[in-house]
């Protein structure tokens, strides 16, 4: 697991309480001592406020250019502002940026362009620092900070219109391919800021022209709507390469983690590549609506509802608790002996009250008081009796479980759940199946024909259904249906330039988030994200090591942030483009471990995560370039900013919980693997975060392992029953609750994955493999045209012809026999 890399995770359940950090089988004074940590963390977080946070795309215009530029890099701010004076001043007369007229300032900013011609390599970084003194809006003319930000939107389209990308693209290029600079870096025992100086600023200069360009005011000129059409179309498909520009960044990401270009700052490159996919594929409102005219053009009926609209009217559920309410559980425990006997004419008119009552009494009876006590307990109930002596408590009221009038979701049903429903129903009634056919009822009572009728009224089609039914159509008759047409999505584009390189993409996507993650350790083997946050100077006094401490800890919040939002859209775009496409991705990520890898960094104190303070206000861009940077000391670090919680954090944690679910959806393998790692506490405690979206996704991850996890844990943990019924989406004849699922079955996972892998392999080769010589394409059999065709011939051919004719020819005997055999 220490490895984002290698084959699938090995099935031992033990193995797997090892790879996650968790103990196996402990003793009950070790039980005692994880109870009691346990206790604690939950007793610290029952009084959470609920979180007022709304998801979305980015965070706020001016928080995403902040997270661009490290603290460490804050003096650099003044040299690029040097930069640009030394050039503009002579030029200016006296007069600042804002005053010249855009004539004016299109004439000085290609002044700066040819400076990036030059060969001087030193001159060459001084014309960069100086147009991202541009980029950065002017502020040493500024007054506010909404003036640099307005200025940084209004250069950042000048430098576009005048080719500014372009050559930045050019300089990029050459810097990758810097050997020297490679392996002056593998040389150095400690690898610094300096050494990554030249690629920062065209990075930098990069981002803030993608992401200036990407949001959308009302107030945008149209000449700037349609300069940021033309930048999404250049950035969506290749225009002088042979490949996107999305493409040449995953190369850097794969270069980094090889090892053979250490010095690559990871942090400026992984967010520039999630501006650039989310500027050019689009965000999760234009998925959406891409979505919606995709099932138009299927003919499918359009969706029940909006799910982001659904999830942003949902309100969180109050977190399940552990400590408190199980000494108050043994309390009703010790009276349940000494409850009045019913009458047998009273239990029977509650049972007629009750239609969902069933005959199983006793468990019904002790179900509904844990329902009003949640018990949430993962300790087993003989061991609780022994930690937990009755404790004398006077009880609070208890606040019982309250449904809403209406649920969130509408139900959906697939067609494969019918023929289940049918295939049960008929070997119940009739003693024989009829295969797929769901039309015919006869011989079936009347309420399976109600049945039937209220399933087929939710029947849910999904895109992903039709894609697949028509490549298994493709696949049986490929003459009949003939070239499939492929739509020329700026989606296809990246996934076939992505194709053959995409399992290492992916792994080292993964490496870089497991050194990122919190709960990972340090060690000799682990890449090294830090190389463009480290000064070359290590810190002398204990604040300014408080302030490294600060940045190192918010730098990599920032790579698990962009990583997780990334992979996040490359999965939604894929399996909207095709099925097979995301079934490719999300192999390779569990392949991977990414399973894993994402448990471990819910392994840990969750809430302490997301209201971290790992920022300092008062340093962060905009605001250090238009206010006078006040005395910073221990106290103000410590004390950090006035948040509830941090933005970024608990929009990666929502992501990192969106791609398991979105890895394990309908995947009983993979679900396993949830079982096997003990997931189940470790999202439990993710419940505590009061905010609804959160809680949704992992309640979701229960919901489907709630089958795998026995009677005893369902039993235990009522509450969360509760929430998953009334927050998630129900699928009717699904009893996810009790483990009668037909396709819980343990011993064909293995298959499972193997029958996906040579669908993707077959959709793979059919679609993007497509060679010459192939055995349905017409063969010509006239001598006449075949020894008139003309043959695209290498340039250098003519100087080797007489090799190749000696060779091929004239050292190769001529068989008679053969060719007759032939006639």
């Amino acid at each position: 697991m220490e490895e984002a890399a290698g084959g699938a995770p090995n099935p031992n359940p033990n193995v797997g309480r090892a790879r996650m950090g968790q103990p196996a089988a402990q003793p009950p004074a070790k039980g005692r001592e994880l109870f009691r940590g346990q206790r604690k963390e939950s007793e610290g977080s029952v009084d959470f406020p609920t979180v007022e946070f709304e998801y979305g795309d980015t965070d706020s215009h001016g928080a995403e250019l902040a997270e661009l530029y490290s603290y460490t890099e804050e003096p650099e701010l003044s040299t690029n502002r040097r930069c640009f004076e030394e050039e503009f001043c002579p030029q200016a007369r006296g007069r600042q940026w804002p005053e010249l007229d855009t004539a004016q300032q299109r004439a000085q900013i290609l002044r700066l362009l040819e400076g990036l011609e030059v060969v001087s390599r030193e001159r060459r970084l001084r014309a960069a620092r100086a147009i991202l003194y541009l980029a950065q809006g002017v502020f040493g003319d500024c007054e506010s900070e909404g003036d640099v930000l307005h200025w940084s939107r209004h250069n950042s389209f000048l430098l576009y219109q005048l080719g500014t990308f372009s050559a930045f693209l050019e300089l990029l290029s050459m810097e990758i391919d810097n050997s020297q600079a490679c392996s002056s870096a593998l040389r150095k025992p400690a690898i610094s800021l300096a050494d990554s100086t030249e690629l920062r600023v065209l990075l930098s200069v990069m981002y803030l022209l993608v992401e200036n360009i990407r949001v959308e005011l009302e107030t945008d000129p149209p000449e700037w709507k349609s300069c940021r059409e033309t930048f999404r179309t250049e950035l969506s498909f290749p225009m002088r390469s042979d490949e996107p520009f999305a493409l040449l960044l995953f190369t850097m990401v794969t270069k980094f983690c090889s090892g053979h270009a250490p010095h690559f700052p990871m942090k400026k490159v992984l967010l520039l590549l999630w501006k650039v996919l989310l500027f050019t594929l689009g965000g999760f409102e234009a998925l959406q609506m891409m979505k919606v005219r995709r099932r138009e053009e299927l003919g499918l009926p359009p969706l029940p509802e909006d799910s982001i609209q659904v999830m942003r009217s949902m309100r969180a559920a109050s977190p399940p608790t552990c400590s408190i309410e199980l000494a108050e559980q043994q309390q009703k425990r010790g009276h349940r002996s000494r409850r009045p006997l019913m009458k047998q004419d009273s239990l029977d008119i509650y049972n007629e009250r009750d239609p969902f009552k069933n005959d199983e009494t006793g468990v019904d009876e002790e179900e509904g008081d844990e329902v009003d006590g949640g018990i949430e307990g993962e300790l087993d109930l003989m061991e609780r009796d022994a930690l937990l002596p009755a404790i004398p408590v006077q009880r609070p009221p208890i606040e019982r479980v309250s449904f809403p009038k209406g649920l969130p979701w509408a139900p959906k049903v697939r067609q494969k759940d019918i023929e289940h429903f049918l295939e049960a129903s008929r070997n119940k009634f009739i003693g024989f199946t009829l295969g797929q056919d769901t039309e015919t009822l006869i011989g079936l009572p009347r309420p399976i024909h109600e049945s039937v009728r209220t399933l087929k009224q939710h029947k849910y089609v999904s895109i992903s259904d039709v894609q697949i039914k028509n490549e298994e159509e493709l696949e049986k008759c490929p003459m009949s249906l003939g070239e499939e047409e492929v739509q020329e999505t700026p989606c296809e584009v990246l996934y076939r330039a992505m194709l053959y390189n995409l399992p290492q993409y992916m792994i080292a996507l993964l490496k870089i988030l497991l050194a990122a993650a919190p709960t990972s350790k340090a060690k000799t083997d682990s890449i090294n994200i830090l190389a463009d946050v480290l000064p070359e100077e290590m810190p002398i006094t204990v604040l300014q090591s408080m302030k490294l401490g600060i940045d190192v800890n918010r730098h990599k919040e920032i790579i698990v942030k962009s990583i997780s939002a990334l992979l996040l859209l490359l999965l939604k775009h894929f399996k909207l483009n095709h099925i097979y496409q995301f079934e490719y991705v999300s192999q390779h990520l569990v392949f991977a471990n990414c399973i894993p890898l994402i448990l471990k960094f819910f392994n840990q104190n969750i809430m302490s995560y997301i209201t971290a303070k790992n920022s300092i206000s008062v340093l962060d861009y905009p605001h250090c370039t238009v206010h006078k940077l006040p005395e910073l000391t221990a106290e103000s670090l410590e004390a950090g900013d006035n948040n509830q919680f941090c933005w970024r954090n608990l929009f990666s944690c929502i992501n990192l919980l969106r791609i398991l679910n979105k890895l394990t959806k309908w995947k009983h393998s993979r679900t396993m693997m949830l079982v096997v790692f003990k997931s189940a506490p470790i999202l439990k405690r993710a419940l505590k975060v009061k905010q609804a979206m959160m809680q949704l996704y992992v309640l979701k991850l229960l919901k489907i392992q709630t089958k795998y996890l026995g009677r005893q844990w369902r039993k235990s943990n009522m509450k969360t029953m509760s929430a998953i019924y009334q927050k998630v989406r129900h699928r009717m004849n699904d009893d996810w609750a009790y483990g009668n699922d037909i396709d819980a079955r343990p011993w064909d996972f293995q298959a499972e994955e193997c029958t996906l892998r040579a669908s993707i392999e077959a959709f793979n080769s059919r679609r993007y493999d497509k060679p010459q010589d192939s055995e349905f394409a017409p063969v010509d059999n006239c001598l006449q045209s075949v020894l008139g065709q003309r043959l695209e011939l290498p340039e250098d051919f003519h100087y080797s012809y007489e090799l190749w004719l000696e060779r091929e020819v004239f050292s190769q005997p001529i068989r008679w026999e053969e060719l007759l055999r032939y006639q």
